[in-house]
């Protein structure tokens, strides 16, 4: 085994990008755009000649308008690079994720919806992303009302919904003190 330093080659570059706005009509717009290049000069699938270093394999952007309760409105793809030509008509299996709202059962809903040859499988990559996104956007807002009765639902959708959430946690004790539950018992 060497005991020299390892180094290493970047052979492809993903940069992920999510943002979310407040639109001036009273909706919201989360984005997602996901750019995939290589380092290296490469030959695309079926191309004729070599795509050089830097040049945009994928360059997908998506975009779904949302209200306050996180239900999609509207949604739409730019597909500017893909490898192949036929790729961009995935764009349109997008209008599929329209009515649904961002919560509990989302990823398994899309992937239901857009999984296999319905979509592309970068656009489905992009919609987990975006969904968290948007609720981490939508949080100091919705925070607001979770005092509200009415938002019941959004306080038991966030108990056990990770670590800090669980249930026995300072963070639902302190929070959520009606949901919380006692730590189980350690067998001994």
């Amino acid at each position: 085994m060497s005991t020299g330093e390892v180094t290493r080659e970047e052979l492809h570059h993903r940069d992920v990008d999510m943002r979310f706005y407040r639109r001036s009509d009273g909706l919201f717009e989360v984005e997602g755009r996901l750019i995939d290049t290589k380092t290296h000069g490469f030959r695309r699938l079926l191309a004729e000649e070599d795509a050089p270093a830097g040049h945009h394999l994928h360059d997908i952007t998506v975009r779904l308008v949302l209200d306050s309760e996180l239900q999609v409105h509207a949604a739409n793809a730019e597909m500017s690079a893909t490898p192949f030509g036929i790729c961009a008509g995935a764009a349109a299996a997008l209008q599929a994720v329209v009515g649904l709202s961002i919560g509990a059962g989302w990823n398994k809903r899309v992937r239901e919806l857009l999984g296999g040859v319905a979509s592309c499988i970068h656009i489905v990559e992009l919609l987990g992303p975006m969904a968290t996104t948007a609720l981490q956007g939508m949080a100091p807002l919705r925070v607001v009302s979770t005092d509200d009765p009415e938002r019941d639902a959004q306080r038991r959708f966030h108990v056990d919904s990770c670590y800090a959430f669980a249930a026995e946690r300072e963070v639902v004790v302190r929070l959520l003190p009606n949901l919380r539950r006692e730590k189980p018992a350690t067998l001994v």
